[in-house]
């Protein structure tokens, strides 16, 4: 088996999705701010350091997304920002079930009426079954919310939020999207989004991990989910992790410089999953024809399980996954897969792949040689 080592002498990470290595800028800074000795809610010299190591990510993060510095929330990760908002105490709650399962299982844990929104086979959320059962219901304002996101970790599919997100507002339903997976890879303008609520997360874009954001619109109804403190403003207690968000905001300040990689980006998911159908015809891009974040490749080969897949091409030097990294160790049927209705041996056999800003037209090359030996290989039964 020809392996990666064999083609760079390195392995080839093509799993950003599930997280990205830490960029040097994160690294420096991180570092540096390790010798910050004082607490940022502090008063005297040490202290006010520590915060404008805060205050300078903050509005990093903020830049990113095209928001206040003061509407940013700093939490654990983005499953808390996620779970800051869904537990808010909503009478109604309307998601789709392609979202992250740090949506999901939030909103199973409520007790509020939930509406699963229905999305087609190319991924995308049917808006017209949101307005169909609001313009039913008798909702009170401020009590209901719409959950979506704005891409997806698996197929990589973008949703186009403009329409759903202006009904929804109309009806004073309150919207929250989670970008952890679009930042960084699209350009992303809180204000023109028209959400209350985004998360984000500082792993995906070249940050630590265990570090995340809420941002949070001026005057959207929010309670804390973390209490016990004054720290953010009185949004999340807990002494900041300093160095961690340090981090962040040199990653979103980096992603923000990067963004003209992504058109290079979008050419080799291209060389990609062209050559991919060009040794396995039978091979089927999961919504290939929908639009879609340029490093994410979702491809599914009947008669291969996905978890061998995996294994195969870990052993010839690859790192890919099955799904999102945070349900990877599950066996069966992705939940994103099966709402969006696929046949079970494509979303049994479907795997992820995601390329990121230092990936090379070499090491698509060399995994698409990996392909043909792994796949030509007969596979065992799942």
């Amino acid at each position: 088996m020809i392996t990666a080592s064999d083609h760079t002498g390195r392995r080839v990470y093509l799993d950003w999705n599930a997280t990205a290595p830490l960029s040097a800028a994160a690294r420096a800074v991180m570092i540096a701010a390790l010798d910050a000795a004082g607490n940022p809610s502090s008063v005297h010299s040490e202290g006010r350091d520590a915060r404008a190591i805060i205050d300078r990510a903050r509005e990093q993060v903020a830049a990113l997304v095209g928001a206040r510095p003061a509407d940013i929330v700093f939490t654990s990760g983005a499953t808390e920002a996620n779970a800051t908002v869904i537990r808010a105490g909503w009478d109604t709650i309307y998601s789709a079930g392609i979202e992250h399962d740090s949506v999901s299982a939030n909103i199973r844990a409520t007790p509020a009426r939930h509406v699963a929104l229905p999305v087609d086979r190319g991924g995308i959320v049917d808006g017209v079954a949101f307005a169909d059962d609001v313009l039913r219901s008798a909702l009170p304002p401020g009590r209901a919310l719409l959950s979506i996101q704005l891409a997806n970790s698996e197929t990589g599919v973008l949703q186009d939020l403009a329409e759903i997100v202006a009904f929804a507002r109309a009806h004073g339903i309150a919207v929250h999207t989670d970008a952890v997976q679009a930042a960084g890879r699209v350009p992303i303008d809180f204000a023109a989004l028209g959400v209350d609520y985004l998360t984000l997360s500082a792993h995906k874009i070249g940050g630590p991990k265990g570090v995340g954001a809420l941002v949070v619109l001026e005057g959207s109804p929010f309670s804390a989910l973390v209490r016990g403190g004054g720290h953010e403003r009185g949004r999340r207690a807990g002494t900041e992790n300093v160095a961690g968000i340090a981090g962040f905001g040199a990653a979103a300040a980096d992603a923000l410089n990067n963004m003209q990689g992504i058109a290079q980006q979008c050419a080799l998911r291209d060389r990609l999953e062209d050559g991919i159908l060009a040794i396995s015809p039978s091979a089927t891009v999961i919504a290939g024809s929908s639009p879609r974040l340029a490093n994410t490749t979702c491809v599914a080969l009947a008669g291969q399980p996905a978890e061998t897949l995996v294994i195969k091409l870990d052993l010839a030097g690859f790192a890919v996954s099955a799904g999102s990294a945070c349900s990877s160790g599950k066996v069966g049927k992705s939940a994103v897969l099966a709402a969006m209705d696929l046949p079970d041996d494509i979303a049994r056999s479907a795997i992820r792949v995601s390329i990121g800003p230092t990936t090379t037209t070499q090491d698509i090359d060399a995994f698409l040689s990996a392909w043909s030996s792994v796949t030509r290989r007969p596979a065992k039964a799942a």
